[in-house]
């Protein structure tokens, strides 16, 4: 009898602590709280850290009322390199982080089409949505194994270099010049320059050592990389498209966005896509006004090619292009066809 009477007082106190268990189980599928680590390899003070990744990461913060935090790691603090950002983003390394495909060349080669000579705009946020449609179209199996937030492009690559401007396609004879990507540096050949292949992290030091008497980027990158100290000139080509660009992915792990609660994927997918990409390319647009000035704040010369430099600088930029398709499709690839895409889609701008 005791034991019966024991068991009695007993039922109800399990029948609480089996509705506790019950509830702490089923609240963290609404409650759950997350932190995604987020990796890239530049200054936090670059333009699309400051004007783009910093401010994503924060808005995702918001609209998750803080269940979502993003902690953005700039210098590749979480460790490896520039060039294996993908791979960490794939393996689970790092929750997501900012990647230039072209720096593991002939990897994601469709990409290439996006970076040949003088294809897209100088406008980073018309070159970015015209990055996210093409690779809605063709890249999609290339980075299936991870899960895609945005495709961009930066806006107007130019050359940086010791000593005077560049005013002919002589001048580049000779010169050791950095390139970030296949393409890039294809051209550069072309050109009649040594093209030395590098990771934007590598460039100062490579010039304040003089292993390079120069290289092709972008405005925006200029100040956090000290090219107003480290360089003396600055040349563009004439005209509304860029001399080369550089395609970009912001990207997370699949698995840890897999893992997220609906809710939760929700918000990052609420901030992924076309018009995320066209915000990553316009924090480029800002920062090329931003680094320009500076240039010219410091004293060093600003140059623009001549019409008629700029088409001879065309003309070499034309032969690459034909290389490029020959290439492509001796690997199996529609070449021409990808590069006709590239060029319709940027007729499609508004500025095209």
């Amino acid at each position: 009898m005791r034991r019966n009477s024991h068991n009695a007082k007993a039922a109800p106190m399990i029948r609480t602590v089996l509705t506790l268990a019950a509830l702490a189980l089923a609240m963290p599928l609404h409650a759950q709280e997350v932190t995604l680590r987020f990796q890239h390899f530049v200054s936090p003070n670059s333009a699309n850290p400051k004007h783009f990744i910093e401010p994503w990461a924060r808005k995702v913060e918001a609209e998750s009322d803080g269940r979502i935090k993003v902690e953005i790691y700039p210098f590749m603090q979480l460790g490896g390199s520039a060039a294996n950002q993908y791979d960490l983003i794939r393996d689970g390394a790092i929750d997501g982080g900012w990647v230039i495909p072209g720096y593991q060349p002939g990897r994601f080669p469709e990409a290439e089409a996006l970076e040949l000579p003088f294809m897209v705009s100088k406008s980073g946020e018309e070159a970015s949505r015209v990055a996210w449609a093409f690779t809605q179209k063709h890249l999609l199996d290339d980075f299936a194994d991870v899960h895609l937030i945005a495709a961009h492009m930066h806006g107007p690559g130019l050359v940086h270099k010791t000593g005077p401007a560049i005013e002919t396609v002589e001048d580049f004879a000779g010169l050791n010049l950095r390139g970030p990507s296949r393409a890039a540096t294809l051209l550069l050949d072309r050109l009649g320059a040594n093209p030395v292949g590098m990771p934007v992290p590598a460039f100062p030091e490579a010039l304040s050592r003089g292993v390079v008497d120069g290289g092709v980027i972008t405005w925006e990158m200029s100040p956090s990389l000290k090219l107003d100290e480290l360089t003396d000139s600055h040349t563009d080509v004439a005209g509304d498209r860029s001399l080369y660009n550089l395609f970009f992915i912001w990207a997370m792990n699949r698995d840890s966005y897999d893992s997220l609660p609906d809710d939760l994927r929700a918000v990052i997918d609420a901030n992924s896509g076309a018009e995320t990409s066209a915000w990553a390319g316009r924090a480029h647009d800002i920062g090329d006004r931003e680094g320009r000035a500076l240039m010219a704040a410091s004293g060093n010369e600003l140059a623009t090619l001549s019409e008629a430099e700029t088409a001879r600088v065309k003309a070499l930029g034309d032969a690459v292009i034909t290389d490029w398709i020959a290439e492509a499709e001796a690997n199996g690839m529609n070449g021409a066809g990808l590069v006709q895409d590239v060029r319709d889609l940027v007729a499609s701008q508004p500025g095209g």
